[in-house]
C-alpha cells in the first residue's frame, strides 16, 4: 500500500537510540559543525576525536548485528551458498601480496578475525579514529600493493571513483586548511580472516567519504556496506582542480524521476521539499527498520524497469565486472518488489534524496548540508550539490556477507 506521505516521516522506522541527527548533535558538534568550539591544539583535538569515536562505537554496536529489514524480521531464503563461477583468486593474491609488504607491526594492526566486530567499525566522518594501516604511513611499495588490491576488487570505474574521492579529500584539506585530519592518503585498510580459496575472509577500506566492505567466501563476494561521497564534489582550485565525481548518479537519479508518469511520480515523491539530510543507513545503522516506500517497479513499463536497473548498476558496477553481473542478476530477480522513492525538487538545480529499495538491495543518494565547508556556504543549513553521500546496502542480513558466513558456519564445524 503506497501511502508514504503519512507513514514515512523518517522518524518511526528505526530505533531512536542513535538517530543520525542525534549523532550530529551529541557526538560531533565541534568536530564538524563548529570547529572553533574545539581545542585548536592538535593533540587535544585528536583526543577529543578519539573519545567521540569510542562513544559512537559503543552506542552503535550496543545491539548485535541483525541487518536492515522492512518490518523488523529478516526475510529468509534470499541468499545461499553456491558457486558464482567468477574467480576470486586475483583479489586473494593481491591481498596476500599487500599483507606480505607490511612490517610485522603493521600486519598485527591490520589483521582481524573474519567475524570480528571490526567489520562494523566504519564511519564516514573525518574525525573517526580508524584501525589498520593507512596510505599515509605506507611506503611506495606498500601503496602500490594496496592499490593492487583495489584494482582487482573494483571495476575501472570503481577504482577511478576511489582515487577521485581521495583526491577531493585533499582538496577539502586545502580549502579548510586542515592537513592533520584530512587529505588524500588518510584511508585505512584492514583484513578480516586469512585470504583463502575456501574459507571466509575479506577486507575493508575506511576513510572520510569512502568505505568499502569486501567479503569473500569461495567465489562469492558481498561488497556492502559501501559508502561514496565528497565535499566538494568538484575541485575548482588546488592540486586536483577539475576532478569531479557522482555526476552520473546525480543526473540519472533525476532522469529516473522525470521518466515516471504522473501517477507513478505522485507515489515516488515522499516530500517535494528538502531542507535537511535524509540518509538513513550510514555508519552504525546496520539494523534499521525501513519499509518499502515510493513507486513500486511492479507498476513500471519495461523501459522504466531497465532504466531503474541501469541506475542500480551505476552503483553495483563499482565492483569487478564478473561479480557485479552476479549481483545485478540477484537484484533483477526481485525487481517487481523494488521501489523508488524521492524527496526534494525536480529541476536541474534542485537538491534531493532518492532511494532504491528491494529485498536484496538498498541504495541511498543524498544532497547533504554543508559540513567542513560550511563557512563558504550561502546558507549553511541548506543541502547543497557540493556535498553528496551515497550508501549501498544488502538488506535482510547479508551486509558484510553475514548471512553467507552464518550459513557457512552451519554447514562446517569450526573448532
Amino acid at each position: 500500500m503506497n501511502t508514504p506521505s503519512k507513514k514515512h516521516t523518517h522518524h518511526h522506522h528505526h530505533p531512536p537510540r542513535l538517530s543520525r541527527r542525534m549523532l550530529f548533535s551529541t557526538l560531533i558538534p565541534g568536530a564538524i559543525l563548529a570547529p572553533q568550539a574545539f581545542p585548536q591544539n592538535t593533540a587535544d583535538m585528536a583526543e577529543a576525536f578519539r573519545r567521540r569515536s569510542a562513544e559512537a562505537e559503543s552506542k552503535g554496536l550496543a545491539d548485535p548485528f541483525k541487518g536492515i529489514t522492512a518490518n523488523g524480521s529478516i526475510e529468509p531464503g534470499l541468499y545461499d551458498l553456491h558457486s558464482s563461477g567468477v574467480s576470486t583468486a586475483p583479489v586473494r593474491t593481491a591481498v596476500e601480496r599487500f599483507l606480505a609488504s607490511l612490517t610485522n607491526e603493521q600486519r598485527s594492526r591490520t589483521l582481524f578475525a573474519v567475524d570480528d566486530p571490526e567489520w562494523r567499525k566504519w564511519m564516514n566522518q573525518h574525525f573517526y579514529v580508524r584501525q589498520g594501516v593507512s596510505f599515509q604511513e605506507m611506503s611506495g611499495t606498500q601503496r602500490d600493493a594496496a592499490f593492487g588490491v583495489l584494482e582487482t576488487a573494483l571495476s575501472a570505474r570503481g577504482l577511478k571513483l576511489t582515487r577521485d574521492i581521495m583526491r577531493l579529500n585533499e582538496t577539502l584539506a586545502e580549502l579548510s586548511d586542515d592537513h592533520e585530519f584530512l587529505g588524500e592518503w588518510r584511508y585505512h585498510i584492514t583484513v578480516m580472516g586469512k585470504p583463502s580459496p575456501t574459507e571466509p575472509w575479506g577486507f575493508q577500506l575506511d576513510g572520510h567519504h569512502f568505505i568499502i566492505n569486501y567479503f569473500v567466501l569461495g567465489d562469492q563476494v558481498v561488497m556492502t556496506p559501501f559508502f561514496a561521497g565528497s565535499e566538494p564534489l568538484t575541485a575548482t582550485s588546488g592540486k586536483y582542480k577539475g576532478v569531479s565525481i557522482l555526476q552520473d548518479e546525480q543526473s540519472r537519479g533525476l532522469d529516473m524521476l522525470l521518466r515516471l508518469d504522473p501517477a507513478q511520480r505522485s507515489k515516488a515523491v515522499l516530500n517535494p521539499e528538502k531542507t535537511k539530510n535524509y540518509n538513513l543507513t550510514e555508519a552504525f545503522r546496520d539494523n534499521i527498520v525501513l519499509d518499502y516506500a515510493g513507486a513500486r517497479a511492479a507498476s513500471f513499463t519495461q523501459p522504466q524497469r531497465k532504466q531503474l536497473l541501469d541506475l542500480v548498476d551505476l552503483y553495483v558496477g563499482n565492483m569487478d565486472a564478473g561479480h557485479a553481473k552476479v549481483r545485478m542478476d540477484e537484484v533483477k530477480k526481485h525487481i517487481e518488489r523494488t521501489s523508488f522513492a524521492w524527496i526534494g525538487g525536480s529541476d536541474d538545480s534542485a537538491v534531493y534524496y532518492y532511494r532504491i529499495h528491494g529485498p536484496v538491495i538498498l541504495i541511498e543518494f543524498d544532497h547533504q548540508q554543508p559540513a567542513n565547508l560550511r563557512k563558504f556556504a550561502k546558507d549553511p543549513s541548506m543541502p547543497t550539490r557540493q556535498h553528496i553521500h551515497c550508501v549501498v546496502r544488502t538488506p535482510n542480513g547479508n551486509d558484510y556477507g553475514k548471512d553467507l558466513l552464518r550459513q557457512h558456519y552451519l554447514s562446517h564445524t569450526h573448532a
